[in-house]
């Protein structure tokens, strides 16, 4: 949809200035998002603009079911991806935002607020993701659904207001289990296999019954509201079909961008600038 479009095009620059970073000029002011993932962690660095400067990843198992279950490696990780962009920028990077599933807890929030900081950042924000990932889709008035490796969070908007949130765990983890049971694989080697392009078609009629809970899940939280459109983000949005299989359990439209994994990284960031700016 055209609604979608320059969301789709910031991704897009965000996804290039990963391996080319963006001209930083000198005194320009930058932001960054900090995505600890159940199977990835995530950093985007935006502008004082808004615009994608760089970002780096790493596959990372610290985090389980949005809970941060290994301190120390998510800090360690967190803080080498922060060394390595500023040693690619030539510029420290001091101000940052985090996200948490919709369904924290404070305690937990804080261990990932806590993350960042022992990373070295000054933690400006921390928002819910579906929440994050919507100052990319910038839509007004639905539901942003983010399902990431461990939780399925949903947030519905009103005249651009979140009005409700709420977090169940189901995600790419139960994706890769029901891969790895399938198959007779490991956990590692599912992980992998749901995401060859060549071999997703295969998998479609597998997986479906996971991504038919996950719809459950979207329809009975927003079926207190008037919701016309549900919009799609995190990495295991990136499955082709999911949105076809959403839209029929839940019977409300359903669209994604065209790389959802960053649309919540970048939304982070986004976060932090407009909390700062």
């Amino acid at each position: 949809m055209d609604f979608l479009k320059d969301a789709n095009q910031l991704i897009k620059r965000f996804e290039d200035t990963i391996t080319h970073p963006g001209e930083v000029k000198k005194g320009t002011k930058l932001y960054t998002g900090v995505d600890l993932g159940t199977a990835y962690i995530v950093l985007a660095v935006v502008d004082d603009n808004g615009q994608p400067v760089t970002g780096a990843m790493r596959y990372a198992e610290v985090v389980k079911d949005g809970l941060v279950v290994d301190f120390v490696g998510a800090s360690r990780i967190v803080k080498e991806l922060k060394a390595g962009i500023e040693e690619k920028l030539g510029r420290e990077l001091e101000t940052a935002a985090a996200a948490y599933p919709p369904g924290t807890a404070g305690g937990d929030q804080k261990a990932i607020k806590y993350v960042a900081e022992g990373a070295g950042f000054d933690v400006a924000a921390l928002v819910d993701e579906p929440t994050a990932a919507n100052q990319v889709l910038g839509i007004k008035d639905g539901a942003v659904v983010d399902i990431g490796g461990g939780t399925t969070g949903v947030a519905v908007l009103k005249d651009g207001e979140v009005i409700y949130v709420a977090d169940e765990p189901t995600g790419g983890t139960h994706f890769s289990l029901v891969v790895a049971g399938a198959y007779g694989i490991s956990f590692s080697e599912a992980e992998k296999l749901k995401t060859n392009p060549e071999r997703q078609k295969e998998l479609f009629p597998v997986l479906k019954p996971v991504m038919e809970k996950v719809a459950s899940i979207i329809g009975r939280h927003i079926q207190k509201f008037h919701v016309d459109n549900v919009y799609l983000a995190g990495g295991t949005s990136c499955f082709p079909g999911i949105e076809t299989i959403v839209q029929k359990g839940i019977g409300v439209p359903t669209w994604k961008p065209d790389n959802p994994f960053l649309v919540t990284p970048m939304g982070i960031a986004l976060s932090a600038k407009r909390r700062e700016g």
